[in-house]
């Protein structure tokens, strides 16, 4: 007969004297990080949160917002966060050094909402009026980098790519310390609407569809809770169906205004320009991950695993009804 310690015994004493329906309603933690405050991770997990489709999943969802998408992959790497949404060469390059994890639901099959713009009265109006000139990123090898050098290889033109953080890109466009600035959502309609900058490229029409981010989970989560992978993307996928859902419309834009503290008008942006684009079921098409992949190696990440290891198909997100 197996022996129980007294710390044992007495701990469970006191689980088995709590009432029933308290050790019932117990729920499972799941860890999510998301890359920034104001991009569309952050905003269907908030909704997912809201809606409480993960508490009808049995789920404690955690939510933690990182600096970027490296920091989050990081925290997931170290055992720090279950599920993290990261471009799919991260773990392409990440499997290469020992990172074991898999994409395992596709996020967004574009650039949507992501612009090349230059100031409204720039006297550049195509894109290779740039050479020889200043284009804003963020930072070497993030999308906005990976965004700049497509337009460069695609227009056969050389400019200087100035990395300057999200918080400074309008600013020094404004001021006129750069020539033009590859921009994400919202930021890209609020400077739009606002008439401080136009469009001299619309990436999320220009650039072919791939994944360009997806959700990751290391392969011990996988295998040790795949339960709660599948929970957790079922109230994730609900979040952006609700979203989505037209019947939905204004509370959707009043959801992202609050959670992105941002105009309506620009929230209902975001939701037709972007969030309405995503994948709505995170179902893969291997084109688009080859695709991925071939976009990676434009800014030098060529030490790569192979597609069909960067991405499995087991789990299939049911989005959970709000």
């Amino acid at each position: 007969m197996m022996k129980l310690s007294r710390r044992a015994a007495l701990a469970a004493v006191a689980v088995t004297g709590l009432p029933r329906i308290a050790v019932a309603q117990a729920k499972q933690k799941v860890r999510i990080g998301v890359p920034t405050k104001t991009y569309w991770p952050t905003i269907i997990c908030e909704t997912a949160l809201r809606q409480k489709l993960f508490d009808k999943e049995g789920l404690d969802c955690e939510l933690t917002i990182y600096r970027g998408g490296s920091e989050g992959f990081e925290a997931m790497a170290a055992g720090a966060a279950d599920l993290v949404v990261h471009a799919s060469s991260a773990v392409a390059a990440g499997l290469k050094k020992g990172v074991n994890a898999r994409v395992v639901a596709n996020g967004a099959n574009g650039y949507y909402g992501w612009y090349l713009v230059v100031k409204t009265d720039s006297k550049i109006t195509k894109v290779e009026e740039l050479a020889g000139k200043k284009v804003g990123i963020t930072s070497a090898g993030s999308g906005t980098d990976t965004l700049a050098l497509w337009s460069a290889t695609d227009r056969k033109i050389n400019f200087t790519r100035v990395p300057l953080g999200g918080g400074g890109l309008v600013p020094n466009l404004l001021s006129g310390n750069i020539d033009a600035t590859v921009l994400y959502s919202p930021l890209t309609y609020k400077v739009m609407q606002a008439k401080e900058a136009r469009s001299l490229t619309d990436y999320g029409a220009e650039v072919p569809a791939h994944s360009t981010g997806g959700w990751i989970a290391s392969d011990k989560t996988i295998k040790d809770k795949p339960q709660m992978v599948q929970k957790a993307l079922n109230a994730i996928y609900g979040g952006l169906a609700f979203l989505r859902d037209d019947k939905n419309r204004d509370a959707s834009v009043k959801l992202i205004a609050e959670i992105d503290e941002i105009p309506e008008p620009i929230a209902a942006a975001e939701l037709d320009g972007n969030l309405k684009k995503l994948s709505p079921d995170g179902l893969f098409n291997r084109d688009g991950m080859v695709r991925a992949l071939e976009m990676a190696k434009l800014i030098g990440m060529n030490d790569l695993a192979p597609v069909d290891q960067i991405y499995i198909e087991t789990f299939k997100p049911v989005p959970t009804k709000a």
